[in-house]
């Protein structure tokens, strides 16, 4: 019970002291950032400048004739970026003494280099008619899937592609139905069936038989 007490004693001594330390060292810490931002050429105030703490998402804006001001601790690093202008990182010094530091910061205009582009004269009326009926327009995906589905596109397909599993069986299973259709007689030939001598005619017309290179 003693040594209880005297723990709770020492608690309530010790716990403020140190809270106090630490937030006096945090105190001591903070530092209020202000200053102006201007243009290193002609020294004047850039408004819309952005100030923000590298690595945390706090910063601001400068005002219309340049002016900032921010909250920062020793030892953060703040950078200043503007459209058309190179970014600037400064350092807060770790070893700063006293809770407020100003600074002016100059800002370097950022050189573009684009690329070189020439200019030519308007066309005349002979030349545009010229080329717009000379330009090929490439063929929409209507065009495209009516080519593919032609008449000469589909049997070049045919005749040049294995057929598939569904096709290879349904071959198999027509010769076996076929066989077992005239089982235990002998099969009628095509040459006296009329219909096999009018498709006969009907590829000899087309072309089938033809040599393929």
């Amino acid at each position: 019970m003693k040594k209880t007490l005297l723990y709770s004693i020492i608690f309530l001594f010790i716990v403020p002291f140190a809270a106090r330390a630490q937030f006096e060292s945090f105190k001591d810490s903070v530092v209020q950032l202000y200053g102006v931002v201007m243009t290193a050429d002609s020294l004047q105030g850039l408004p819309a400048v952005s100030v923000v703490i590298k690595g945390q998402n706090r910063g601001t804006i400068t005002n219309d004739k340049g002016v900032f001001s921010i909250v920062v601790l020793k030892g953060d690093k703040v950078e200043f970026t503007s459209i058309g202008y190179k970014p600037v990182l400064v350092n807060i010094p770790s070893n700063l003494e006293g809770n407020q530091h100003s600074m002016i910061q100059l800002m370097v205009q950022d050189t573009v280099y684009l690329p070189a582009t020439v200019i030519r004269p308007r066309p005349t009326k002979e030349q545009f008619e010229r080329d717009f009926v000379n330009t090929k327009v490439a063929d929409d995906d209507i065009a495209v899937a009516r080519q593919n589905n032609s008449y000469a596109t589909r049997r070049a397909l045919m005749t040049n592609l294995p057929v598939d599993g569904r096709e290879a069986s349904k071959q198999y299973m027509q010769q076996y139905s076929k066989k077992l259709t005239y089982s235990g007689q002998v099969a009628p030939q095509n040459i006296f069936n009329p219909f096999a001598w009018n498709e006969f005619i009907k590829a000899w017309k087309r072309g089938d038989f033809r040599k393929k290179n």
